[in-house]
């Protein structure tokens, strides 16, 4: 079976109401911590970010302008 090291999401939770986007996040944080994963997710929801990342990376016109570790993400 196929274990990859990174998983990419684009815009996982764009078009859910807000309780299964956040189902869906616990979902993510689940196969991080059980296979290992890293998870690189695209988002413009910055508050759900905040919850559920380790680092955060801002970019602006295609630059990053920021980046910082996240101290208190959501815990399965």
């Amino acid at each position: 079976m196929n274990q990859p090291r990174i998983l990419f999401a684009d815009e996982p939770t764009g078009n859910l109401d807000s309780t299964t986007g956040e189902q869906i996040l616990l979902l993510l944080r689940e196969i991080q911590d059980t296979l290992g994963m890293t998870i690189i997710m695209v988002t413009h929801e910055r508050p759900l970010a905040e919850r559920f990342a380790n680092r955060i990376a801002i970019l602006s016109d295609g630059k990053l302008v920021d980046h910082f570790a996240v101290q208190t993400g959501v815990r399965a």
